[in-house]
C-alpha cells in the first residue's frame, strides 16, 4: 500500500513538475521585419514547417483538456486593411446554427506597443477551415476561437498573428498570447 502511495505521488510531482516546467519554458525570440520587430514566442509552442509558403512562420500549440486538434499559430506579412482583414476573419466563422457573424460577434482593442499601434482581435464560433484561398468548399469546425494582432511597422510592412484553433485550447493560450504581443520589441531606426 505504502509502495503504491509512492508511486502515485511521485507520478503526480513529475506530471506536476512537467506542467510548471511548460508554463516557464524561455521565450523563443523570433526577429521579424530585418530584425527590428521582435516577438518572444512562448517556449512551450512547437515551431512547425508553415502550410503555406506566404507565412513567415508557423506554431503548434499543444491540444488541452478533451480537444483533438491543436492550435495553430501563424505569423506574416501581407497587404491589406485592417478593416479588411478583420472582415475576412469574422467571415471565416458562423453561429452554431449556421449564420454569419456579426459586428457584435467580435472583440476588436487598440493599443500602443513598443511605439506601434498594435490592433488585437478576438473571434469565436464555428470555423469555416479552407484548405487553401481557393478550396470551393470550407470544413466546418465547431466552437473555434481566434486571437490575431495585426502590427503595423514603419517601412516593414503589417504583420499578422494569427492564432486559432479549438476553443478550449485557444482560452488556455489566451494569457500567453497576450504576453507574447505585450512583449513586442519594435527597434526604431
Amino acid at each position: 500500500m505504502i509502495r503504491m502511495f509512492i508511486v502515485c505521488a511521485s507520478l503526480a510531482m513529475l506530471h506536476f513538475s512537467a506542467a510548471i516546467a511548460a508554463e516557464t519554458a524561455e521565450p523563443q525570440l523570433l526577429n521579424l521585419a530585418d530584425g527590428r520587430l521582435q516577438l518572444p514566442v512562448p517556449g512551450e509552442w512547437k515551431q512547425v514547417e508553415p502550410r503555406s509558403r506566404i507565412i513567415a512562420h508557423e506554431f503548434s500549440i499543444t491540444a488541452v483538456g478533451d480537444d483533438k486538434t491543436p492550435g495553430r499559430m501563424t505569423i506574416m506579412a501581407a497587404s491589406g486593411g485592417l478593416e479588411a482583414n478583420i472582415a475576412r476573419w469574422v467571415g471565416q466563422f458562423k453561429t452554431s446554427d449556421g449564420r454569419p457573424l456579426g459586428d457584435d460577434d467580435k472583440q476588436v482593442d487598440k493599443k500602443e506597443i513598443s511605439g506601434l499601434e498594435v490592433h488585437q482581435v478576438d473571434i469565436a464560433g464555428d470555423y469555416q477551415d479552407k484548405p487553401g484561398p481557393f478550396a470551393p468548399t470550407a470544413i466546418n469546425r465547431p466552437n473555434y476561437r481566434m486571437l490575431a494582432a495585426i502590427v503595423p511597422t514603419p517601412g516593414q510592412g503589417t504583420w499578422f498573428i494569427k492564432l486559432y484553433g479549438p476553443r478550449e485550447t485557444i482560452d488556455a493560450a489566451n494569457k500567453p498570447f497576450d504576453a507574447m504581443i505585450d512583449g513586442i520589441v519594435w527597434k526604431a531606426e
